[in-house]
C-alpha cells in the first residue's frame, strides 16, 4: 500500500474542506488514490458538508438541560431560522445539552462522544445532518455549572419547545433552603439575566480590559469638561460605579423591583427562607451573540441566483 503523507492529507483537506482525520481515513480507504478519496468523502457526505462551512451560520437554537446538581446550556447554529424549526435539528440541539452535561461542556469531547441514536459520534451525527438538510451548522459553545448543595435553575426565552429557544440561562444557588423557594428565586433571577445581559457575576469578575477601556473613555469625556484633575478623578470613579451597576449581575437593579439590587433580593430571600443563599454562578447564552450575520435584501438574492 502506498504511503499516506501529511502533504497528501493537507491537499485532500484543501480540496474538499473535510476534517483532517476524515481525510486521512479516506486516503486509507482509497489506497492513497486522491480521486477515490474525494469520492469516498463525498459518498459519506463529508465533503459536501465541509463545502458549506464557509457559509455563515448565525441562526439556530439554544438549549438547557439539568440533571441532579448540574445544568448545561448549549448553542447550535444553522444558516436559517427555517432549519431551526426542523424536528431533526431540534432533536440534535436538545441532545447536545444532555451530551454537554456528560462531558462538562467540552465541545471536542462532545463531538467525540458516541451517540446511541445513530451508532456514530455526536460530531458525525452533525455532519450527517448537514449533508441531509443542506445547510451549514455548528455546535458552537456549551457551558456547565453545578452546586454542591442547592439548586441549578433554568430559563428559556422565546421557546421553540421545552428546553429550546433563542436565549438560555442557568443560575446556581448554593443553599440548604427549601427547594421550592430556591426554584422560584432562581427562575426569577434567570429571567432578570435574560433581560439584563450581565457580563459578570460580581465586580471582581469584570475583565480588567473592560474596566480599563471604560476608564479611558470616561477620562477623555471628563477631561473635555475642563475641570481640575481631582474632580475629573471623582467623575471617572462615579462613572465606573455606574458601569458596574449596568453590567454586574449582583449590582444590577432587579428587573422586577428596580429599587433593589439583585444582591439585596437574594439577601431578602435568604431571610425569608431562614437559610443562607449564595448565587455562585450563572450562564447566559443569547443566540448568535458575537456572530456576523450575512444580510442580503431580496433583490440582491435574486440577482445572485441569476448570475449562477
Amino acid at each position: 500500500m502506498a504511503e499516506i503523507t501529511a502533504a497528501m492529507v493537507k491537499e485532500l483537506r484543501e480540496t474538499t474542506g473535510a476534517g483532517m482525520l476524515d481525510c486521512k481515513k479516506a486516503l486509507v480507504e482509497a489506497g492513497a488514490d486522491m480521486e477515490k478519496a474525494v469520492d469516498w468523502l463525498r459518498k459519506k457526505g463529508l465533503a459536501s458538508a465541509a463545502k458549506k462551512s464557509s457559509r455563515i451560520a448565525a441562526e439556530g437554537l439554544v438549549a438547557v438541560a439539568i440533571e441532579g446538581n448540574k445544568g448545561a446550556v448549549v448553542e447550535v447554529n444553522s444558516e436559517t431560522d427555517f432549519v431551526a424549526k426542523n424536528d431533526i435539528f431540534q432533536d440534535y440541539v436538545a441532545d447536545a445539552a444532555i451530551v454537554a452535561l456528560k462531558n462538562d461542556g467540552d465541545i471536542e469531547k462532545m463531538k467525540a462522544c458516541n451517540c446511541p441514536k445513530c451508532g456514530k459520534t455526536f460530531g458525525e451525527r452533525l455532519t450527517d445532518m448537514i449533508a441531509k438538510i443542506g445547510e451549514n451548522m455548528n455546535l458552537r459553545r456549551a457551558k456547565v455549572i453545578s452546586v454542591n448543595n442547592g439548586l441549578v435553575c433554568s430559563y428559556i426565552h422565546n421557546a421553540a419547545r421545552d428546553g429550546l429557544g433563542k436565549i438560555g440561562v442557568l443560575v446556581a444557588l448554593e443553599s440548604s433552603a427549601d427547594k421550592a423557594k430556591l426554584a422560584d428565586l432562581g427562575k426569577h433571577i434567570a429571567m432578570h439575566i435574560a433581560a439584563s445581559a450581565p457580563i459578570a457575576l460580581n465586580i471582581d469578575g469584570v475583565p480588567a480590559e473592560a474596566v480599563a477601556h471604560e476608564k479611558s473613555i470616561f477620562s477623555e469625556q471628563a477631561a473635555a469638561s475642563g475641570k481640575p484633575a481631582n474632580i475629573i478623578e471623582k467623575m471617572v470613579e462615579g462613572r465606573i460605579r455606574k458601569f458596574y451597576e449596568e453590567v454586574v449581575l449582583e449590582e444590577q437593579a432587579y428587573i422586577m423591583d428596580p429599587d433593589k439590587k439583585v444582591k439585596a433580593v437574594i439577601a431578602d430571600a435568604a431571610k425569608d427562607a431562614g437559610a443562607e443563599i449564595k448565587l455562585t454562578d450563572y450562564a447566559f447564552f443569547k443566540l448568535g451573540d458575537g456572530l456576523q450575520k450575512k444580510e442580503e435584501d431580496f433583490a440582491a438574492e435574486v440577482a445572485a441566483q441569476l448570475k449562477k
